[in-house]
């Protein structure tokens, strides 16, 4: 049996929220392929207890400030920033929509929506001047479905696949494609987030009857990202296990 592998020899990556669950993955696979990459998060791997093969930088992705800094300490580094994947995010509370918190509200999709922006607009100018890039966000099935108890993951996924369609509209043409990617729950240490009764209903609703792994969505995030998908712009890609059959 023939086996697809990926090239990145030469290419130089930034993986927000890199430092653990699939953001870790990608930046493993990205690694061992070849690029040269750099995480961008919260807080170091090493504050975290966490084992990354990459340099890493404490970048809040909701200051735009911090993100150009990280930029240019990133260009210093390795030269460039041919690929971007967007990965940091958190879950937040789960709480009826008309009781959630304003402040929570905000945190959430400060993080997931308005730190994706922040780091695409911070790479596509070099990006264009060049005619070549990547980016990758992470959204979820809640970008495009509406999970109970979660409203300000649901808007802030809904946002982040708008965000790619217009993106991707407006860079087609430039060499620069945006994507993004919709996976239904992931084992990862955000399940810390969720209660067990939450959990147990999400796994229901996949066809599967199982959840899906951080390796499996960093497969798909480096086809992404490689050169063999070259015509593809503005599109979300559904990890779901038949859940999204439309």
């Amino acid at each position: 049996m023939s086996q697809v592998t990926f090239s990145f020899d030469g290419m130089h990556a930034v993986v927000t929220g890199g430092a653990g669950g699939i953001g870790r993955e990608i930046v493993d696979l990205l690694a061992a392929s070849g690029a040269d990459v750099v995480v961008w998060d919260r807080a170091s791997p090493e504050t975290a207890g966490r084992d990354v093969r990459a340099p890493s930088l404490a970048v809040d992705v909701t200051d735009e400030e911090s993100v150009r800094a990280a930029l240019r300490e990133t260009v210093g580094m390795i030269g460039r920033v041919d690929v971007l994947i967007s990965c940091a995010g958190i879950t937040g509370p789960v709480a009826n929509a008309w009781e959630y918190d304003a402040a929570a509200w905000r945190r959430v999709v400060d993080i997931d929506l308005t730190g994706a922006f922040l780091v695409a607009k911070a790479v596509v100018p070099e990006m264009r001047r060049r005619g070549y890039g990547r980016i990758i966000t992470v959204a979820s099935i809640a970008g495009k479905e509406a999970t109970p108890m979660l409203a300000a993951y649901v808007a802030a996924k809904h946002g982040v696949v708008g965000m790619t369609k217009a993106f991707g509209r407006e860079l087609a043409g430039s060499g620069v494609t945006v994507n993004a990617v919709a996976p239904v729950m992931v084992e990862t240490e955000l399940f810390a987030q969720l209660t067990p009764e939450f959990i147990e209903r999400t796994q229901a609703l996949i066809p599967m009857q199982r959840f899906l792994t951080a390796g499996e969505v960093a497969a798909t995030v480096a086809w992404i990202a490689s050169d063999q998908s070259s015509f593809t712009t503005g599109q979300v890609f559904d990890l779901s296990g038949g859940r999204a059959d439309y």
